[in-house]
């Protein structure tokens, strides 16, 4: 099959996967309820129930809180920082993909009291609920990284992909000239918990790929420096990368943590076992400790024993309902789970969210479960990416066995990234995938 017919293919099957239903999606008739449903947050895990519930649910009444009007389809950021997309491709309208039926109220949530049931906004207002569903995402924390502040992004050597899609532009600007110029570059990692784990092996691979392909790998030194002691969680593709790594001349820093810059002088402070060290760079990306809203854990929603430097919703990690108020729920992000904060995690943590949820307006039990789904397309250079898929557990669960090996660099997983990922994802939000 050549690589036309497969094109056609492939993209005839992501529009299939579109609108094909969900899990979830039988047809069944809509639950009449009264119920009052509060989601804090409006992304990827918020709209995909919002959109789900309205369907399974008549006479509910569900409101949406989040300030943000731009919707922002963070898988693509990658791309941008890479010059490959503009910025314009992960930004849509967040009224756009909500159902009608839901109220959206455009605030900033102040605090949550689960005794009394309540939500409070920055602005005074108070909503009661029956069910709390907190999907409120997390919080890039860069004012913990000394001497940084996001308007250095995309000059002096320095880029911030995480920061939305304008910083991901100002990326690529930074990290082309280091492509082009050549030098030291920094690709960096937190000690946190983060959303897509494999985003910053990514830009390594692509930036690496990139300066080749421009006749400068001779003239490029990549180091990828790491709090950790492994280069990923799963064991098997930990060593994969490392390999892979290995053969394309990438150094590694582990165990070391970014604390603090310096502009001017273009050095890195990380601090390391028993001291710091500093490290001369002329591309450095910074990728920032991650932690839930203060909300979060002032309201007394997160766990006490654990990621206490973060702040994740105390869940169970396979129904994603509070351990200590079953009334509420968590997606997305901010779920205290040891996996998931991928948006793929979010398509199969929702159709679980939603069952237990309307399972429990009907005063039964529900029996969907969360495994720990995480998927990650890792890009390993331009055409070519390794489809990554595991559990709680670190077992590899590929999708299309036989078709797509997990560990093999191949240009189909390239374009299940390129082109079929986002309709499923648009998909996803309208409940449908």
């Amino acid at each position: 099959m050549n690589r036309r017919k497969f094109l056609n293919i492939a993209m005839a099957g992501g529009a299939a996967a579109a609108l094909a239903p969900g899990p979830g999606d039988a047809q069944v008739a809509p639950v009449e309820t009264s119920a009052r449903i509060v989601i804090i947050g409006a992304g990827a895990a918020s709209t995909a129930l919002a959109n789900r519930l309205v369907r399974r649910l008549d006479g509910a009444e569900i409101t949406l809180i989040d300030p943000r009007h731009d919707h922002l389809y963070q898988p693509g950021l990658t791309l941008v920082a890479a010059g490959l997309k503009p910025a314009g491709y992960v930004v849509s309208d967040t009224a756009g993909w909500l159902p009608e039926g839901v109220t959206w109220l455009p605030e900033r949530v102040a605090a949550v009291d689960a005794e009394a049931r309540t939500v409070s906004t920055e602005s005074g207002q108070r909503l009661d609920y029956d069910w709390l569903v907190v999907a409120p995402g997390l919080v890039l924390d860069h004012d913990a990284i000394e001497g940084f502040n996001l308007d250095m992004v995309g000059q002096d050597g320095i880029g911030a992909l995480y920061a939305g899609p304008e910083h991901a532009a100002r990326t690529w600007a930074a990290a082309s000239r280091f492509a082009e110029e050549g030098g030291t570059g920094l690709f960096t990692r937190p000690a946190t918990e983060m959303k897509c784990a494999g985003a910053p092996l990514k830009h390594t691979f692509l930036i690496d790929d990139i300066g080749r392909r421009a006749g400068n790998a001779g003239r490029m030194n990549m180091i990828y420096a790491a709090p950790q002691s492994a280069l990923f969680g799963v064991p098997i593709v930990a060593e994969k990368v490392r390999m892979l790594f290995e053969d394309r001349g990438v150094e590694t820093m582990m165990n070391r943590t970014l604390t603090a810059i310096d502009a001017g002088a273009r050095r890195a402070t990380f601090a390391v076992d028993g001291g710091t060290e500093e490290v001369d760079y002329d591309y450095i990306h910074v990728i920032p400790p991650q932690r839930a809203p203060d909300f979060v854990v002032q309201s007394g929603l997160a766990w006490a024993d654990r990621w206490t430097d973060q702040g994740w919703v105390e869940v169970d990690m396979q129904t994603l309902r509070h351990l200590r108020h079953p009334e509420i729920f968590a997606l997305g992000d901010v779920a205290g789970v040891p996996k998931g904060k991928t948006a793929a995690s979010v398509k199969w943590q929702v159709p679980v969210v939603e069952d237990h949820l309307v399972a429990a307006i009907e005063g039964r039990e529900g029996t969907a479960t969360y495994n720990g789904y995480t998927s990650c397309p890792m890009i390993t250079r331009i055409g070519r990416a390794m489809l990554i898929e595991f559990d709680y557990r670190n077992n590899l669960v590929p999708s299309f066995p036989g078709i797509m090996a997990p560990l093999e660099e191949l240009w189909i997983s390239w374009l299940m990234k390129e082109v079929a990922l986002k309709p499923t994802y648009n998909a996803m939000l309208r409940g449908r995938a």
